[in-house]
This record gives C-alpha cells, sequence and structure tokens, in this order.
C-alpha cells in the first residue's frame, strides 16, 4: 500500500442505520435512517447514499485526471452519477454499482476509453474490483 496522506474518520451513533454519521472534521453530520425499501422511515440519509455520493466524486476526478493526462478536454457541464443497490444474496445482503458519465463534446469511442481508464485508477474502483458488480457506461 501506498503512504497514506489524509485519513478520513466518520462515526456511527444511535441505533445503527436508524442513527447518526458525524465526521471527524465536522462536514458530515447526518441522522441516518433505513431506507423505505427495507421498511424504515427514510426519513434520512442512509450508507448507500453516502456511498454513491463518495464514488460519484471520487470516479468523477479519476476521469477528469484521464481526460488531461490524454490531452481531452472535458468541460465543466461533465457529470457522473452512481447508482448504489443493495439487496439480499446468499447469506445476508450485498450492493452493486452502476456509474453513468456524461461527457458533451466528447465523441463515445474516445469517452469509453476515458471510463475504462478511469476505471481502472479510481480508487474506489479499486477497492471493489472483484468484491461486487459495477457497471460503467455513458449517459
Amino acid at each position: 500500500m501506498a503512504e497514506t496522506v489524509y485519513t478520513a474518520v466518520a462515526t456511527s451513533s444511535g441505533d445503527g442505520r436508524n442513527g447518526w454519521v458525524r465526521s471527524s472534521e465536522g462536514f458530515i453530520n447526518q441522522k441516518v435512517s433505513v431506507p423505505s425499501a427495507f421498511g424504515g422511515p427514510g426519513a434520512a440519509t442512509n450508507p448507500e447514499e453516502l456511498f454513491a455520493a463518495a464514488y460519484a466524486v471520487c470516479f468523477h476526478n479519476a476521469l477528469r485526471l484521464v481526460a488531461k493526462d490524454k490531452g481531452v478536454t472535458i468541460g465543466d457541464d461533465s457529470t457522473v452519477d452512481v447508482a448504489i443497490g443493495i439487496g439480499p444474496d446468499e447469506t445476508s445482503v450485498a450492493i452493486n454499482a452502476s456509474i453513468t458519465a456524461h461527457l458533451p463534446g466528447v465523441d463515445e469511442a474516445k469517452a469509453n476509453e476515458l471510463l475504462s481508464a478511469a476505471h481502472q485508477i479510481c480508487p474506489y474502483s479499486k477497492a471493489t474490483r472483484g468484491n461486487m458488480p459495477v457497471i460503467v457506461g455513458l449517459a
């Protein structure tokens, strides 16, 4: 593993999925609740929503870095959506991800090349590779 340059810390308190989560730097200070799809109140954010947000930001940054390295301009109107799904598996529950990029002005072949390269360098993609299904595509 590479040298650690930054460590983010978050603390869950209360009743787990119906509790609270705080980050050490104070930027996250949120109530969490079980999604209504699982019979919960769905009244606050949840781990899947937070994971989707983090993965989207990380993948978007990796995509912009890859594009810059390849001399491709990606405008500020580019977006990355990450959908994190959760559902039952053979032993308990499992998650999956779907990553969809919108790259206006970039031709489809080049955009797919960039997505593939970004998926290789994104730390979240590296962490999930082989551990959960991840689909990457264009909007």
